[in-house]
C-alpha cells in the first residue's frame, strides 16, 4: 500500500523534504552500488532511517527507483516544453535545448546513472510506462527542433534518427565523464555539442 503522507501543512512539508532526502540518497547508494546489489537495509543506513523506516516513504524499493526515473524525466519535459513553446530560430532552439538538458543531468548526475543503468528494467512493465512516455515525449521534442534546423540550415543529416541518436549519445553520456568544478562548465559542454552537430567551431 502506497504510504499516505501527513495532511497538516508544517508535517506535510517536512515529510516532502525528507522524501525528497530519501531519493536523492538513494540515486546516489544506486549509482555506486548497483541497485540489485543495494539492499533496503544498507538503503536505510545511508539514509540514517530506522529499520523499515523506508516504508514511511515508499512501498518498495521498486516504487523508489520509479521515482527516480520519474523526478530525472518528468521536469525535464516539463523545462524543455516550456523553453520550446515560444517562436524563435532553429538553431537557436536547439543551443537553448541542449544546455537546459546538459544542465539537468549534471544535476542529477546519480539520477541519470542509475536510469542508464537499469534500461534493462525501464523497457518493459505497466509500472514503468510514465517513464518511457515521458522519454519518449522528450525525445520527439529533440527530434522536432533538430528537423527545423535542418530544414532552415540544411546542416544536419537527411536521416533525423541519426543527428538525434548522436545527440543523445553525446548528452546521455556526459554523466560518466564530467565533474563540476573542472575545465568545462556544463554551458561549455552544451555549446560544444551544439557546435559539432551544426559543424562549427566552438565560440
Amino acid at each position: 500500500m502506497q504510504p499516505s503522507p501527513p495532511t497538516r501543512p508544517a508535517l506535510r512539508a517536512r515529510y516532502d523534504r525528507r522524501r525528497e532526502l530519501v531519493v536523492d540518497t538513494a540515486a546516489r547508494v544506486f549509482a555506486e552500488r548497483g541497485y540489485d546489489q543495494t539492499s533496503v537495509q544498507e538503503l536505510t543506513e545511508a539514509m540514517g532511517l530506522a529499520s523499515g523506516g523506508l516504508y514511511h516513504y515508499f512501498e518498495s524499493k521498486q516504487h523508489l527507483l520509479i521515482e527516480i526515473c520519474d523526478q530525472l524525466m518528468d521536469p525535464l519535459l516539463e523545462q524543455a516544453r516550456e523553453l520550446l513553446a515560444p517562436d524563435g530560430a532553429p538553431d537557436e532552439q536547439l543551443r537553448a535545448l541542449v544546455r537546459l538538458w546538459v544542465a539537468h543531468v549534471v544535476e542529477h548526475r546519480g539520477h541519470m546513472l542509475v536510469f542508464q543503468q537499469e534500461r534493462h528494467l525501464i523497457e518493459r512493465g505497466d509500472e514503468w510506462r510514465n517513464v518511457r512516455d515521458s522519454r519518449k515525449q522528450f525525445e520527439r521534442l529533440v527530434a522536432g527542433v533538430l528537423e527545423r534546423v535542418h530544414r532552415e540550415d540544411a546542416v544536419l543529416p537527411d536521416d533525423g534518427r541519426l543527428a538525434l541518436a548522436a545527440l543523445l549519445g553525446m548528452v546521455n553520456h556526459t554523466v560518466q565523464w564530467y565533474r563540476p568544478g573542472g575545465r568545462l562548465t556544463p554551458l561549455d559542454v552544451a555549446d560544444g555539442y551544439v557546435d559539432l552537430l551544426l559543424a562549427r567551431s566552438a565560440r
